[in-house]
């Protein structure tokens, strides 16, 4: 097995294909580019010129280093080029028969000890290593999109695949200034199996008239901090693509979850297969475009201004950390509001906590002392829900306990003036229940805030089917004038943030569960490979393990779908009392404060 991998070809010269070669040749390696076309093997010398023209530009590299790298490539339309490479990496189209073919040909033209890589995400490197003469050399070597800026590289070994093969691969990724994470094979790996679930979910609620395009996007991003919302990703990726990928994967796990949106199919049945044709779920510039236009689902301009009911003054039921940040939001954006908790001495206890925040922004230079001292003189702390008599709007930020909210809107509608409107803050409970605890379930509806309130823009906005128009109106409004990025979804388990985000993180747990692969690797895999802020295993020890299975359970309870049910480590946790970091211990071992 040659370890020394310093000649490598690369067959296939799309944007993978070229990217992939860039690095190599960047990283000092000798690369041969082949590709059947001969104009893409044309179109990758200049795909390269033009990129490494910008590293330049950008100080990336040096001109020399530009030099060096762009003479270490040669492309070719003939495989045969490839018989001194120590290591060949394919990145063909995705399907078994033209990889296979490669690996077939690839078998009686390159030495007995080169390695041999698919670039696969969706693909068995078993099956594909099976057609091999020398399957022990056969390993995934997945990169993701664009590769020169991607740091995860997935190696993945089948049952057949020889030790010092994935020895070699790996240590040339971290050569390269990437990530490797060693896998199994199975279709996805660790970050694309969690990540297509994902986006997959995203396009059966937009299928279902769940919520709008727009609105599933910006609540991923928003709410959970992603760099790009699901069917915007879906676009870039090709619908094409992540049907094939999802296909692969219900194969194998025969998991609903996985079993492709019907939408997908239809999109890739027109052609409507994302960026790369000019239209997918959303409609762009030109085939290959980035620019997205507007098309017949673009929504109007918001005109939720008009229509509603005048807010002039807010209570905030709650005195706990989301209700004083709620009412810190509502107070800084001018409204006279009302924090009231069970006793005065809670509602003071809220109300410093509040002083504190607005302190540390001053300290900052966020603020003003004169802002600060103007929001503080807004907000009156009461020790009963007496005090919301004449209030505009009461939000309610109590215990996520359906029984506990109830009680309270029952109180709210004695209390509360005719024509208030009344809202809940829950983030998983069937907003229509609470309402109907009321006299009035047209007045009631949710407004789920993100904590920290202060510092999330997401607000959900949850209509029942009994919320009349003008309170829908009145909420957007509200959200316009404090600030927030308001987003329309039914009264349905989850809404839309954590409908899509729990089930990845149960599935991440599940990956774990099966042992095949570790906390440290997924982390690392869906924040180099997913762009997302925070590992699985990293959020779910911050939001609190006992929190993420009640969530889990809802979720499960409503869709009644196997592949939600909470995995089994979880609840074991849970039991044991190891719930994140509010405990020191969940996932992983915390530090006692």
């Amino acid at each position: 097995m040659d370890t020394s991998l310093s000649t490598i070809a690369v067959v296939g010269l799309g944007t993978m294909g070229t990217g992939i070669a860039e690095v190599l040749a960047l990283a000092g390696r000798e690369v041969i580019g082949i590709d059947i076309s001969e104009a893409a093997a044309l179109g990758a010398v200049t795909s390269l010129e033009a990129s490494t023209a910008r590293a330049v530009g950008r100080g990336r590299i040096t001109e020399q280093e530009r030099t060096d790298a762009l003479a270490r490539f040669r492309a070719s339309d003939d495989l045969r080029t490839a018989a001194d490479a120590e290591l060949v990496i394919e990145v063909v189209p995705e399907t078994y028969e033209i990889k296979q073919q490669v690996f077939r040909e690839l078998d009686a033209i390159v030495s007995p000890t080169a390695i041999l890589a698919t670039g696969t995400n969706a693909l068995s490197v078993t099956r594909l290593a099976a057609e091999s003469q020398h399957p022990e050399r056969v390993l995934g070597l997945h990169f993701f999109n664009p590769a020169p800026a991607m740091k995860l590289v997935e190696v993945v070994s089948s049952v057949l695949t020889a030790p010092p093969a994935v020895e070699a691969v790996t240590a040339l990724a971290r050569e390269l200034g990437k990530e490797p994470v060693a896998v199994g094979d199975r279709p996805g790996f660790v970050a694309d199996g969690l990540l297509f679930g994902y986006l997959n979910q995203a396009a059966a609620m937009y299928e279902a008239n769940y919520a709008s395009r727009e609105d599933i996007d910006a609540a991923m991003k928003l709410g959970c901090g992603l760099p790009m919302g699901p069917l915007a990703l879906l676009d870039l990726i090709g619908i094409d693509t992540a049907r094939t990928v999802l296909e692969a994967m219900y194969a194998e796990s025969h998991d609903r979850l996985h079993a492709p949106a019907p939408v997908l199919g239809q999109l890739s049945s027109a052609g409507l297969t994302g960026r790369k044709a000019g239209r997918g779920f959303y409609t762009y510039d030109a085939p290959g475009g980035q620019a997205v236009v507007p098309d017949a689902l673009t929504p109007a301009a918001d005109a939720a201004s008009g229509g509603g009911r005048d807010v002039a003054s807010v209570g905030v039921a709650g005195s706990g950390t989301m209700a004083s940040g709620i009412a810190e939001v509502f107070a800084k954006a001018g409204y006279d509001v009302v924090l009231a908790a069970r006793s005065q001495e809670k509602a003071d206890v809220a109300k410093g906590r509040i002083t504190k925040s607005l302190e540390r922004s001053v300290t900052k230079g966020r603020l003003t002392a004169e802002a600060r001292d103007e929001t503080l003189a807004r907000i009156t702390a009461a020790g009963s829900l007496d005090a919301f008599a004449e209030v505009d709007l009461a939000v309610e930020a109590v215990a996520e306990d359906l029984g506990i909210k109830q009680q309270l809107f029952a109180a709210l509608d004695k209390v509360c003036r005719p024509g208030a409107v009344l809202a809940t803050t829950t983030s998983s409970l069937p907003v229509v229940a609470i309402a109907r605890a009321t006299a009035r379930p047209e007045d009631v509806i949710g407004i789920h805030f993100f904590n920290p309130a202060p510092a999330m823009k997401l607000v959900e906005v949850v209509r029942t089917v009994l919320t009349a128009d003008d309170v829908h109106a009145t909420v957007r409004a509200v959200c316009a004038r404090i600030r927030k990025h308001p987003v329309d979804c039914g009264d349905r388990a989850g809404f839309i943030v954590n409908a899509l985000l729990f089930p990845y993180l149960n599935n991440a747990i599940k990956m774990v569960e099966e042992h095949y692969a570790s906390l440290d690797d997924i982390d690392a895999a869906m924040k180099l490979g997913g762009g997302y802020p925070m590992g699985p295993f990293e959020l779910l020890d911050v939001v609190g393990l006992d929190v993420s299975l009640a969530i889990e359970k809802v979720l499960h309870q409503e869709f009644r779908d196997p592949g939600l049910a909470p995995a089994p480590l979880l609840e074991h946790l849970v039991a044991a009392g190891c719930l994140g970091r509010k405990t020191g211990r969940g996932f992983r071992e915390y530090a006692r404060r």
